[in-house]
């Protein structure tokens, strides 16, 4: 039996709780909340005993049980949480363990409780499409091996009888096919890479991605000037004669139609030129007289007769083959990844080569000079969010963003060390300034900085002391697909959060959502100035939730 002087201590804490083990635990008890029928609804059970008990078992009790997945939040190490001119706008800046992939539960196991260690629970709420509206009670109980009861904790969740609209937001997060091939162990395009792919590309669909990355010639990202990274390209290319082409797409068909199948709307085509100055061709694998070798890479000058030979036939054969498969209205094209001021030459003589090819399609870059986009190079610009302002102001429209490790003062990211709703208040931005897309480099990539070796996501959270933990990848490999984090459920959190408020703009218009949305507030929310509270965004996203209520009332 437990004995009278042992403690074991419970709270209900909000999806925006960071729960360290070496801290005391002093978020404020969040046990009450709202959601769509059809999204989904996560919070937290921090746990804390005063001694070693392994093998709790975790009970939920309530009528809505079938909907709930309950995950335990693991903790991973991080060597780089910060940089050294961080804002103060972080939980911590000092290396050690930090809250991020979340486990299924087993009950083999069970929960183990550490010592004076706080942990939690993540649990999410999943109602499908046949949801009824109404008030539910979730009882969460910890067990003892031996079947006492050690501690419960309450939830009151409401379901509103409203459904987010079909998100409008197009959302890259770059997918690393050979990350999988590399940790996993399995043969590039095996039967068994194919089956991980599918499993990656459905956690990612459900969590509001749909646009991937198709690496239609291996991609040029984060590889060393003369070093490659693993042939991931899925276009068969034959040289039938000198600077003479044969295309097969046999395995991009397989590409998209598995993607689509999943729900995947978008194709963003690899990119046809060197990161950082657009000066050297990908990668491009061939079979030439039986040999399979490489044809172009760092030795080829991208303004080549060469390579813009093989261009004039790559291009036109596959805007056919998109024609044919009914993607024009889907197909995303690019050039080079984030040039700079210095790359204008370089990055102008690539898009002149491209674009008489390319007429119609976008073209989407990461690029935050607005010169590119000024002198016609770009049309499509993705700048970063702390670059915005010009964009923005010249009406540049579709507009997108994106973040990586170089956007770590003032505005939202997603690193190990920043809270939560750092992370969730995107969604609130995007919607303010009515952005069309957002593109993130690191779905899963596994390597160190320049994709010189592989390491160990569970060990090496940044890119080898490289990037701030959190930058390089959402989810973790699990033993057969993937294992999600805490970043990638708040990310989820604020594209449903943009979806609610472009409903209630069709309801109420959009200049009352705007009002309401800073109202109280001392200045305008921007990209660099937004509330930093996760209870302003908490009870923002309540408002939201009985404003759509009242409306379902009415009609």
């Amino acid at each position: 039996m437990k004995h009278p002087l042992e403690k074991f201590e419970t709270r209900s804490v909000s999806s925006l709780a960071k729960v360290f083990p070496d801290v005391p635990l002093t978020e404020a008890t969040y046990a009450k909340g709202s959601m769509l029928a059809n999204e989904t609804y996560s919070y937290q059970v921090a746990y804390r005993s005063d001694r070693l008990r392994k093998g709790i078992r975790v009970k939920v009790e309530t009528a809505i049980a079938e909907w709930i997945a309950v995950r335990s939040v693991g903790l991973v190490p991080s060597e780089l949480p910060a940089y050294h001119d961080h804002d103060e706008h972080v939980l911590r800046a000092t290396p050690g363990l930090y809250p991020d992939p979340l486990y299924p539960l087993t009950e083999i196991d069970g929960v183990t409780a550490l010592p004076g260690q706080w942990r939690s629970l993540w649990i999410s709420v999943e109602p499908g499409a046949n949801a009824k509206p109404g008030q539910h009670v979730i009882s969460l109980a910890f067990e003892s091996a031996e079947g006492e009861r050690l501690g419960e904790e309450t939830f009151e969740l409401e379901i509103i009888a409203a459904h987010l609209p079909k998100q409008r937001l197009m959302h890259a997060e770059w997918f690393h096919v050979d990350c999988l091939a590399t940790y996993y162990e399995v043969e590039i395009y095996g039967e068994k890479h194919w089956e991980l792919i599918d499993r990656y590309v459905q956690t990612a669909v459900r969590h509001g991605i749909n646009m991937i990355l198709t690496p239609f010639l291996t991609p040029p990202l984060d590889t060393q000037v003369g070093g490659e990274r693993p042939t991931v390209q899925l276009l068969d290319i034959e040289v039938t004669a000198p600077h003479t082409y044969l295309f097969g797409f046999d395995r991009l068909k397989r590409w998209v139609d598995l993607c689509r199948s999943r729900g995947i709307e978008y194709f963003e085509f690899s990119h046809l030129f060197t990161q950082w100055g657009a000066k050297h061709a990908p990668k491009v694998m061939a079979t030439e007289q039986s040999e399979y070798k490489r044809i172009f890479g760092w030795e080829t000058d991208a303004s080549g007769e060469a390579y813009g030979r093989f261009l004039s036939q790559l291009l036109p054969a596959l805007i056919r083959w998109i024609q044919e498969n009914d993607l024009e209205r889907c197909s995303f094209f690019h050039i080079s990844d984030e040039p700079t001021i210095d790359h204008l030459e370089s990055y102008g003589n690539a898009s002149r080569i491209v674009r008489q090819y390319l007429d119609g399609f976008p073209i989407i870059d990461a690029l935050s000079d607005y010169d590119f986009y000024e002198k016609g190079l770009v049309r499509n610009p993705v700048p970063a969010n702390n670059h915005m302002v010009p964009f923005v102001e010249n009406g540049v429209s579709p507009l997108w963003t994106y973040y990586c490790c170089v956007q770590y003062k003032e505005v939202s990211n997603r690193f190990f060390n920043m809270p939560s709703a750092r992370n969730r208040i995107l969604g609130i931005q995007l919607y303010k300034y009515n952005v069309s897309g957002f593109l993130h480099w690191g779905y899963n990539f596994w390597y160190s900085q320049y994709s010189r070796q592989a390491v160990d996501p569970y060990r090496v959270t940044d890119a080898d002391r490289a990037f701030a933990s959190g930058d390089s990848y959402l989810v973790y490999p699990g033993e057969d697909g993937p294992i999600e984090s805490i970043r990638l459920e708040v990310l989820h959190d604020a594209l449903q959060d943009l979806r609610a408020l472009q409903l209630l703009e069709d309801i109420y218009g959009r200049a009352y959502v705007l009002n309401a949305l800073e109202e109280g507030l001392d200045e305008p929310i921007t990209f660099t100035r937004y509330p930093r509270e996760a209870s302003w965004l908490l009870s923002k996203r309540e408002w939201i939730n009985r404003k759509l209520q009242e409306h379902t009332h009415l009609v």
